[in-house]
């Protein structure tokens, strides 16, 4: 089976980002491809075990026959993630100071989180539920952009998965109805369980990123000056 990581477009994009980044520290730079390869491999690992036959795969024979991704599926991952030059920009913007992230007390981090995943279980609730979902969802986005452990790229993605459920309740809801001849109360539930995963995955991005930031504050606070 082939690593998503191993596709040339995917070698030539981080090699690019690290060429961008040459001025960071190498801790930094480290951090930040490793930040990419996974944000990459999750985003096509669901390809290398699609089936063969489909749009976004095609057969490796120098892997036993073994399914891999299309070039056209892992340049749109890619373009959702951001050009090397927008990644570096935001990187090196971040080391110079212009936007600096700072450690966040953890209370604050978990609100915004929590705000984030909420919209979608409050849809559940009768009558007030999709107003109270939504009020939840633009103080996330309030608290999001207003928060210092995250980077703007990492804010932008993080707004597409609060947003995201906005498209694929509806969209999910639709094929329900279809495969059911109608939309059930529990097919609903289910379209509401289903979209809160993108949500649900953010919030875990932007915890880790925020944990880690705290960590290394204090490795940071104990360096030498000069």
């Amino acid at each position: 089976m082939s690593s998503p990581l191993s596709h040339p477009l995917v070698r030539t994009f981080l090699a690019s980002v690290e060429r961008r980044t040459a001025a960071l520290p190498a801790a930094w730079r480290e951090e930040l491809l490793e930040d990419l390869r996974e944000e990459i491999a999750a985003a096509l690992a669901d390809d290398v075990t699609e089936d063969p036959a489909a749009d976004d795969v095609t057969e490796d024979p120098a892997v036993d026959g073994g399914p891999v991704i299309s070039e056209e599926r892992v340049r749109r991952a890619l373009d959702w993630i951001g050009t090397p030059e927008e990644i570096a920009a935001d990187a090196l913007a971040e080391e110079s100071g212009s936007i600096p992230p700072e450690p966040e007390n953890p209370g604050g981090t978990w609100l915004t989180l929590g705000l984030a995943v909420l919209p979608v279980p409050l849809c559940l609730v009768p009558g007030v539920g999709i107003p109270l979902g939504l009020v939840a969802a633009f103080g996330a986005l309030v608290r999001l952009w207003r928060s210092a452990p995250w980077v703007r790229r990492e804010k932008r993605q993080a707004t597409l998965f609060v947003l995201s459920p906005l498209v694929t309740v509806p969209v999910l809801a639709a094929a329900l109805s279809l495969a059911f001849d109608g939309i059930s109360a529990p097919a609903f539930v289910a379209s509401l369980l289903i979209a809160l995963a993108l949500p649900v995955v953010g919030a875990i991005r932007l915890a880790r990123s925020a944990a880690r930031l705290r960590e290394q504050a204090p490795q940071e606070a104990g360096r030498p000056l000069g």
